[in-house]
């Protein structure tokens, strides 16, 4: 994602998870987010199944998720 690229919460490298979007520092694909808020987790809940990935990463992500859904629809 474009809003991504410039989001210094999330990283991607080709030799982790062959090249997907993860937050920085950790192995956590940021679709793991996504996935679990779809099925009803909180952001607690995500934030203690991996404890590496900060609250602040989390809003991060969100916000530029919201950037971009609200710009494709301007």
């Amino acid at each position: 994602m474009e809003a991504w690229e410039r989001c210094e919460a999330v990283e991607r490298h080709p030799n982790i998870h062959s090249g997907a979007w993860v937050f920085t520092g950790t192995r956590v694909p940021v679709a793991a987010l996504f996935e679990n808020l779809r099925d009803g987790s909180s952001i607690e809940d995500f934030l203690a199944w991996f404890p590496g990935v900060e609250r602040a990463q989390v809003e991060a992500v969100l916000d530029a998720e919201a950037a971009a859904s609200f710009a494709s629809h301007a």
